[in-house]
């Protein structure tokens, strides 16, 4: 099934997501699809505009089917909400309401800590036009808005979804990174990612600097004298703050290598041109 991984297990908790007034089944599939992203599994639709089921939401998912397949409609949010203890209403723009409003960060904290106290919790989501109408902000017990360009501030329903279900899963406390259907499984890691090359032992290191250093001797760049001791400890510390791999010191030797090959090809074709021309 596309989207999915068949040898990971589906993380499903979380919040409800609840999307009112949806308009296209296009828009419910995608924004699906970033709930599973995410572990979030209970979808729950407000009187979706072009009726449900839906065979353009299936399509949209990329395979979120259980999301889809999984989905309630309600006629009234109301209705949507009545079993949860907290929740929170979407929205960039400024209510005329007593409301306390939440960043997306701080909503998924706010959320993961109403679990873990036994609560459940959702979020409101409103049309893809005009959002959320007040009637539906003024049940939700507090607003979450997003970081965005202040001249450019309309996010569609399915990124709505992605930014909420993103900062919902960063509060979990094993966090996944990358695909594990991937050669080397997830990323689990941030910085320097080197999977399939050991560190350069320093014998490796002392032998490339030593082949560079003859080949820069070679070509006059560490002239003059007096100061070629300096130029080649400051090159060598360039590239021993590069932390460079075994494969990768190999291959600069074979850089090397190549480069004075072709110089040496190069200047012995010049001589020889030379020597022709002077006996014409």
């Amino acid at each position: 099934m596309a989207g999915t991984n068949a040898r990971e297990t589906l993380i499903c908790d979380g919040p409800a997501i609840i999307l009112v007034g949806a308009q296209l089944g296009e828009n419910i599939g995608m924004a699906a699809r970033a709930m599973a992203n995410f572990g979030l599994v209970d979808l729950r639709l407000v009187k979706p505009r072009d009726g449900w089921p839906s065979d353009k939401a299936r399509s949209a998912s990329s395979g979120a089917l259980h999301v889809i397949d999984g989905a309630r409609v309600f006629e009234t949010t109301e209705e949507a909400i009545a079993d949860l203890n907290f929740v929170l209403a979407t929205t960039a723009r400024r209510r005329d309401m007593v409301k306390e409003i939440y960043h997306a960060e701080q909503a998924g904290i706010k959320m993961r800590s109403c679990i873990d106290s036994g609560m459940k919790v959702g979020y409101l989501f409103g049309r893809e036009k005009s959002g959320l109408d007040n009637d539906d902000i003024a049940l939700a017990d507090a607003i979450v808005t997003f970081a965005v360009n202040p001249g450019f501030s309309s996010i569609n329903l399915a990124q709505s979804v992605l930014l909420i279900g993103h900062e919902w899963f960063k509060t979990r406390d094993n966090i996944t990174y990358g695909d594990g259907d991937m050669d080397g499984g997830a990323i689990l890691e941030t910085g320097l990612h080197a999977p399939t090359s050991p560190p350069a032992e320093k014998q490796d290191l002392v032998r490339f600097f030593e082949h560079l250093e003859t080949e820069l001797d070679v070509t006059g760049f560490l002239h003059p004298v007096e100061k070629r001791d300096a130029m080649a400890r400051n090159i060598r510390n360039m590239f021993q703050r590069s932390a460079l791999t075994h494969q990768e010191v190999q291959t600069l030797r074979g850089i090397v290598t190549a480069l004075t090959k072709h110089n040496r090809r190069v200047a012995k074709k010049q001589v020889i041109e030379e020597y022709l021309a002077q006996q014409k």
